[in-house]
């Protein structure tokens, strides 16, 4: 088991070393593109925790990114807080959703639960609308420079941005680590795999599931609030639902109820459409022909299909 830990460990390490090492020798255009992937990838994860380990399925995660992106930029744009005071007012805002949300949506099951999720993510969509004045609307909302700045450190800089972009994907990717090899992620797979069983088992299945949506939701904001500090952009495109489905592509691709899935899936799908769209305007035919052959090659992500069938031992 300590050899199984060892090389978990070191999987990990070595993920965030050669992120670390990239940042001295890419190009500016892929600096800046990969600093983007990782905090989107920190998305993915939170969507991760929710739908890989419990085994919800949800077509909402969008206002929770976007609770994280409003709740940093409104108060960094109309009420004048700094950049750390902003990012714990997207923390805090993605909580109080997903505690509303969660206690709310969870009271259904299956698809009801991915409606009753799309639904409430869709309210919030309008509501960047509703409240335009506020939000920006559709144009939404762009950062002024010297409100990105905090400690010495300028957000606008892209070494400080790639590196804040890093330092959130570390800290969200251990903790992931350190939440589904305890005893609490433990029963949140039980739950997945036999909700009624783990019931039986004396366990609280809707006390651990609504924890589970809490947490999905803070990371999720956590994303978010990064993104507007690091890139200096609000906006309700953030909040439609391709946003809901996007991190759910994402997972599937790198693979489910796998640490290191996300990164891999929103990397691979990030490039696709980079790459492809600049060769052709069909580009989402060409990456959609490559996501089924992934699909029908790699049937669980690439790393939950490695896991299968070589190393037993990924997370």
């Amino acid at each position: 088991m300590s050899g199984v830990t060892s090389k978990t460990v070191l999987l990990h390490v070595a993920v965030i070393a050669a992120l670390f090492a990239l940042a001295f020798v890419l190009p500016e255009y892929h600096h800046g593109v990969l600093a983007r992937v990782m905090v989107l990838a920190v998305f993915a994860m939170g969507y991760n925790l929710l739908f890989g380990y419990t085994g919800l399925l949800s077509l909402g995660h969008a206002m929770f990114f976007s609770a994280g992106l409003y709740g940093a930029g409104l108060a960094i744009y109309h009420l004048g807080w700094n950049a750390a005071a902003g990012f714990a007012a997207g923390l805090a805002c993605g909580a109080a959703l997903a505690l509303v949300i969660g206690a709310l949506a969870l009271r259904t099951t299956g698809v009801a639960f991915m409606i009753v999720t799309m639904m409430f993510a869709q309210v919030f969509y309008l509501l960047t609308f509703y409240f335009g004045e506020w939000t920006g609307g559709d144009d939404g909302l762009v950062l002024d420079a010297a409100a990105r700045r905090f400690a010495g450190l300028d957000f606008t800089d892209p070494m400080t941005r790639y590196m804040a972009a890093l330092a959130l994907f570390a800290i969200v990717l251990f903790a992931t680590l350190a939440i589904v090899r305890s005893s609490y992620g433990r029963v949140l797979v039980a739950i997945r795999e036999n909700e009624q069983r783990t019931k039986m088992l004396g366990y609280d299945t809707f006390a651990n599931k609504l924890s589970a949506t809490v947490a999905s939701g803070v990371i999720c904001a956590a994303a978010g609030a990064a993104y507007a500090l690091l890139f200096g952009y609000v906006g309700s495109t953030f909040a439609g639902v391709q946003y809901s489905i996007l991190p759910l592509l994402w997972v599937l691709l790198g693979g489910a109820a796998t640490t290191v899935g996300p990164f891999l899936g929103t990397l691979f799908m990030y490039y696709a459409i980079d790459v492809t769209s600049s060769y052709t305007s069909a580009y989402m035919l060409v990456v959609g022909v490559a996501l089924i052959l992934l699909v029908l090659y790699f049937p669980k992500g690439v790393l939950g299909s490695v896991r299968q069938r070589w190393a037993r031992w990924l997370p």
